[in-house]
C-alpha cells in the first residue's frame, strides 16, 4: 500500500525539528540507563549476579548456547514458509541482518523493514512477494503474542486458583486474539470485503496524515484486494507450516529463558514452568510498543520483576534474565553484522528484479 501526498511540501516543512528527532533516542537512552544504573543495583548486586553466572557448569553453558542458536535458526523457518522460492541461506542472511539492526538502532524496526525489501529485491523477489511474507509473518507473530498469555493463564489455573487479575488479563488476550482473527477472516472473505476494509483503513490513514498537513492516501482498496488474492493462495497451501514454525519460534525463545533460570539455580519450587511462561508471555507483549531497540531495558525490567514476584530469588532471577538477554539480544548483533557483510560481498545470489524462482504459490502478476 502506498501513500500519495498531493500537496506540495517545502524542504522546511518536510524536515522535522531537531528536538523531535532527538526526543525518541534520548527517552530510550534514559529508560535504558534507569533500568541498568538505578533499578538493577537496588534489586540485586552485580557481584551476586556474577557469582550466579559463574556457578553454571560448562555443560550447562554449552546447552544454553545450542538452545540460543536453535532459537535464531527458527526465524529462518518462518521466512521460508511465508516466502515461496526463498532458500534457507537467503532467509538466514535476511533475518539475522534485520534482527541486528532492530536490536541496535532506535526506530530499528522501520529500518529493518526497508532493509528486508532491499535484501529480498537483490535476490529477485518483488516488493509484492516480500510484502505478503512480511504481513503474514507479522500477523502470525502477533497471534502468537496474544495467544501465549492465554495459554499460560490456562496452565496456571490448573496449578493455583485463578485471581481477578489473571482472569481479566486472560479475557483481554482472548478479545485481542479474536478481534485479530475476525479482521483477517473478513479481509480474506471476498474481494468486496477486502476493498471495503482498504477504503476504511485509507480514510483513517488520511485523517491522521491531515493532522501533519499531509495529503490523503490512495489506492488502498486495490492494494488490499491484491493482498487478499496472494494471501489466500499462500495460506491455503501453507497455513499449517506457518503456524507451526511461528509457535516453534516463540517456544524456542522461551526455552532459552527457562534453561537459564534452571541452570543458575531458580528451581521449579520457586518459579514453575506455567509461571515462567506467563511472565515471559506478558513481557513479550511489551515488544509491540518499540520503546527501545529490541526492548532493551523494558524486557529486563518486566522479566526480573515478574519472575521475582513469582517467587524467584532476586540475584538468581537477575542472573538468568541477563544470560537470556545476552544470548537472544546481544548474540544476534555480531551474527547480523557478519551476514550483512556476506550479503554485500556475495554476488552469486544476485538476480534481476522480479526474477526469483516462481512456484505454484506465486501468481504470474506478482
Amino acid at each position: 500500500m502506498t501513500a500519495v501526498d498531493t500537496r506540495p511540501t517545502t524542504a522546511a516543512s518536510a524536515r522535522r525539528p531537531l528536538w523531535r528527532r532527538l526526543l525518541g533516542p534520548l527517552l530510550s537512552l534514559a529508560l535504558v540507563v534507569a533500568v541498568f544504573v538505578w533499578f538493577l543495583p537496588q534489586f540485586t548486586s552485580v557481584s551476586a549476579v556474577w557469582e550466579s553466572v559463574r556457578g553454571m557448569s560448562w555443560v550447562e553453558v554449552a546447552v544454553l548456547v545450542v538452545a540460543a542458536i536453535w532459537n535464531l535458526a527458527t526465524y529462518q523457518f518462518v521466512m521460508v514458509a511465508t516466502t515461496p522460492g526463498m532458500t534457507l541461506g537467503q532467509a538466514t542472511v535476511s533475518t539475522q541482518t534485520t534482527t541486528a539492526v532492530s536490536n541496535t538502532v532506535v526506530g530499528g524496526a522501520a529500518i529493518a523493514l526497508g532493509l528486508t525489501y532491499a535484501l529480498n529485491s537483490s535476490w529477485g523477489f518483488s516488493r509484492s512477494r516480500t510484502s505478503v511474507a512480511l504481513l503474514i509473518s507479522g500477523l502470525w507473530n502477533n497471534f502468537a503474542k496474544l495467544g501465549l498469555p492465554v495459554v499460560a493463564l490456562v496452565l496456571l489455573a490448573f496449578s493455583s486458583p485463578p485471581t481477578t487479575g489473571r482472569l481479566l488479563a486472560g479475557l483481554a488476550g482472548v478479545a485481542g486474539l479474536v478481534c485479530s482473527v475476525v479482521l483477517l477472516g473478513l479481509l480474506l472473505r471476498s474481494q468486496q470485503t477486502a476493498a471495503r476494509i482498504g477504503r476504511g483503513a485509507g480514510r483513517v490513514a488520511s485523517a491522521i496524515r491531515r493532522l501533519f498537513r499531509r495529503g490523503p492516501v490512495t489506492g488502498w482498496d486495490k492494494a488490499t484486494t491484491k493482498f487478499r488474492e496472494r494471501t489466500v493462495l499462500l495460506l491455503r497451501a501453507r497455513w499449517h507450516w506457518i503456524t507451526l514454525t511461528t509457535v516453534v519460534s516463540h517456544l524456542s525463545l522461551f526455552l532459552v529463558l527457562l534453561l537459564a533460570l534452571r541452570f543458575v539455580g531458580v528451581g521449579a519450587d520457586q518459579v514453575s514452568i506455567p509461571e515462567a511462561l506467563a511472565v515471559f508471555a506478558f513481557a513479550r507483549l511489551l515488544t509491540a510498543i518499540p520503546f527501545t531497540p529490541g526492548g532493551l531495558g523494558v524486557i529486563e525490567l518486566a522479566l526480573i520483576t515478574g519472575l521475582a514476584a513469582a517467587g524467584g530469588q532476586r540475584a538468581l532471577v537477575a542472573a538468568a534474565v541477563l544470560v537470556f538477554r545476552a544470548l537472544t539480544y546481544v548474540l544476534p548483533i555480531p551474527i547480523g553484522l557478519g551476514t550483512y557483510v556476506f550479503w554485500q560481498r556475495n554476488r552469486s545470489w544476485r538476480r534481476e528484479p522480479n526474477s526469483a524462482p516462481r512456484t505454484e504459490l506465486v501468481p504470474e502478476s506478482v
